[in-house]
């Protein structure tokens, strides 16, 4: 009987920058068949190991062996060559073309955009995660372009299948079909690769773990016989805490509304708003929960001012009416929006992050007198925000595309908290970062509310949306359902309400019902 060779041996694997080491001497094992988890903070330094393998980028020094065989994968042609497939955490995709006319690009085949997207339409219905080939990228949600990246990168048929955060802004359901598909994948020789914050995913799905801790290999573990603290532990060398909450509630009057909100989505294939009605108090954080593409894009847009109401009256934060403001008048009000999309609408890639802070701090923190930039409190700020919120970065003025995805996040989150707004509204905050980082941000967010803010909080993460609200709310086709109490719901209700099965009493309104 032939034994199998071990599909990827890393040997000593070190990526050295100017300023930091990246990877320091890094070895692991990956067996055919095997699913393994590589864990570590935002910083880590799993992406840049991820894309030497992936001939993205090439090692300092030690050794790639493929099959046996050392390699030198010098591009990611080469690497598909091989058979190794990788999912990015930022999606690489062209935003002017067609979800068919990316997957051409990525295929070897000569396939035309007519076949790709019937090969689309028959993956999609095999694994569960729906698509539309015909849809442009730039209309999608950052929870469809993941099912995109994913799916085109299983129509390469890889031995070698690479995923870096995949779960990240994917709901429930579409998690649980992906991961019937890993194992699926598993079972017929596929090696997989993954890399995840979510650690209960790390012990449902993987064979074996490596933890690194400031680019060098700390740990290795059977992911099964570790519990979530421990696995916690591991990565950020401490314990991490829950969300503390005040002993009671401490919420006011209403502070931010909108009055039976109906919007038409400028997107031929977006999710038009439906009545949408909201009552949030100073204090509170209503949650509203929902499965990608149910009308959070085009929500997002209406509360930040990036679409306009019809009526002034729409919405409105302490009685007066907004819904008819732009973004820069809304923030000045006090409303602070955190976008999904952090390299999208969240941050200009090319700029610093004192640049970044500049551009919505400019209406809350004074950075600009007589037409002239402050810069000592532009840097202040932006330091202030490195420092607060951990962001590892050279200083304020590194580029942002330079910083990791989840440190990325961190500074965009901290921007906004900075700025001490009466209304925030955030979507997936915790998108790609740490466990650690997840719960310094999560605490923020609640201690602004504590503080007498009032937060809106939309997020895929059932597990986020329920320790962080008071009260929490659906999505679902551009309708909200009606808030409920957190201490009155259970997941599986919220799941039937994702998933559209609303009772009568969610479907009427409720005046008495607040997020409170």
């Amino acid at each position: 009987m032939t034994v199998p060779k071990t599909r990827l041996r890393l040997k000593g694997l070190t990526k050295a920058y100017p300023t930091i080491v990246a990877n320091d001497d890094v070895s692991l094992s990956v067996e055919p068949g095997e699913i393994h988890a590589v864990l570590g903070e935002n910083g880590a330094g799993k992406s840049t190991l991820m894309k030497m393998i992936y001939g993205v980028t090439q090692p300092t020094a030690g050794q790639i062996f493929w099959e046996g065989q050392q390699a030198s994968i010098r591009s990611p042609a080469m690497a598909r060559g091989l058979g190794i497939g990788m999912v990015f955490q930022h999606f690489s995709l062209f935003e002017s073309l067609t979800v068919a006319e990316n997957t051409c690009l990525s295929l070897s085949n000569g396939q035309t955009p007519a076949q790709a997207a019937e090969a689309l339409r028959k993956a999609a219905e095999r694994y569960s995660l729906e698509v539309h080939p015909d849809k442009f990228i730039h209309d999608l949600s950052v929870g469809e372009r993941q099912r995109v990246e994913i799916l085109r990168c299983l129509l390469q048929d890889p031995r070698l299948l690479i995923l870096d955060e995949p779960t990240s802004v994917l709901p429930p359901q579409a998690v649980d079909g992906l991961f019937a598909m890993l194992r699926r994948l598993s079972s017929e020789g596929c090696s997989i690769l993954y890399i995840s914050h979510k650690l209960q995913e790390i012990q449902t799905l993987c064979h074996r773990a490596t933890i690194l801790r400031g680019g060098r290999v700390v740990a290795e573990c059977v992911p099964q016989n570790e519990t979530a603290a421990s696995l916690a532990a591991l990565m950020i060398g401490r314990e991490t805490e829950a969300v503390s909450r005040p002993s009671q509630s401490r919420a006011s009057s209403l502070i931010f509304t909108t009055d039976h909100l109906s919007l038409t989505s400028p997107d031929p294939y977006g999710t038009h708003l439906q009545e949408i009605k909201i009552r949030l108090k100073a204090g509170s954080i209503l949650g509203i929960a929902g499965v990608s593409g149910n009308g959070q894009r085009e929500l997002l847009w209406a509360l930040s001012g990036e679409t306009r109401a019809k009526q002034a009256e729409a919405i409105a934060v302490n009685d007066q009416g907004i819904g008819r403001l732009g973004p820069a008048a809304r923030r000045r009000l006090g409303l602070c929006v955190v976008p999904e999309d952090r390299l999208g609408t969240g941050a200009v890639p090319d700029m610093t992050l004192e640049e970044n802070g500049l551009l919505t701090g400019v209406y809350t923190q004074n950075m600009v007198r007589h037409g002239l930039i402050d810069h000592e409190k532009t840097l202040g700020f932006a330091q202030q925000c490195i420092e607060g919120f951990d962001v590892r970065c050279s200083g304020p003025k590194a580029v942002a595309n330079a910083l990791s995805g989840g440190n990325l996040q961190k500074f965009i989150v901290g921007r906004e908290l900075l700025q001490r707004p009466r209304v925030l509204v955030c979507s997936q905050p915790t998108w790609g970062v740490d466990v650690g980082a997840a719960a310094l941000l999560r605490q923020s967010i609640r201690n602004l509310a504590d503080q007498g803010a009032g937060v809106i909080l939309i997020s895929e993460d059932l597990d986020e949306i329920f320790e962080l609200s008071d009260d929490i709310a659906v999505l679902f086709e551009g309708r909200l359902s009606d808030p409920l109490p957190v201490t009155e719901v259970s997941p599986e209700r919220i799941g039937l309400l994702m998933a559209g099965l609303w009772s009568k009493d969610t479907e009427k309104a409720s005046p008495s019902v607040v997020a409170a």
